[in-house]
C-alpha cells in the first residue's frame, strides 16, 4: 500500500525558511516523478516544485524559482519565504502522463500524502 507523509511544516516570518520532507513507502523509491503541490484557502490546488527520477531534472512554479530547491529524496527547501507561501503543502508522487494533465496539473498524480502546513507572517 502506497504510502506518503509530510513533515517539516511550521510558522515562520518573512524572509525565513523551512525545509519540507516526504516520507514514502509502498512503491519503487524512485517512481517516475515526486513533487510539491500547494493549496492556499479558497484556492486551487498549484504545483510548487517537481523532480524527475531518471535525470534529477526539476520544474518549478515561476513564483518560487530561486527561493525553492527540491532535492532527490523529494525534500523542499524553502529559503527567503513570504506570507503568500501561506498554504497546506502536499507531497505528490507517480505522474500519470500527459492525457491527465501537464507537470503542473494535480490531476496527474496519483498519489498524495496528508499535506503539512505552512504559515509565514510579515
Amino acid at each position: 500500500q502506497v504510502h506518503l507523509a509530510e513533515s517539516g511544516g511550521g510558522s515562520v516570518q518573512a524572509g525565513g525558511s523551512l525545509r519540507l520532507a516526504c516520507a514514502y513507502s509502498g512503491f519503487p523509491p524512485r517512481t517516475n516523478v515526486m513533487g510539491w503541490f500547494r493549496q492556499a484557502p479558497g484556492k486551487e490546488r498549484e504545483a510548487v516544485a517537481v523532480i524527475y527520477s531518471e535525470d534529477g531534472a526539476t520544474r518549478y512554479a515561476d513564483s518560487v524559482k530561486g527561493r525553492f530547491t527540491i532535492s532527490q529524496d523529494n525534500a523542499l527547501q524553502m529559503n527567503s519565504l513570504k506570507p503568500e507561501d501561506t498554504a497546506m503543502y502536499y507531497c505528490a508522487a507517480l505522474y500519470m502522463g500527459p492525457s491527465y494533465g501537464g507537470w503542473d496539473d494535480s490531476r496527474a498524480y496519483r498519489y498524495w500524502g496528508q499535506g503539512t502546513q505552512v504559515t509565514v507572517s510579515s
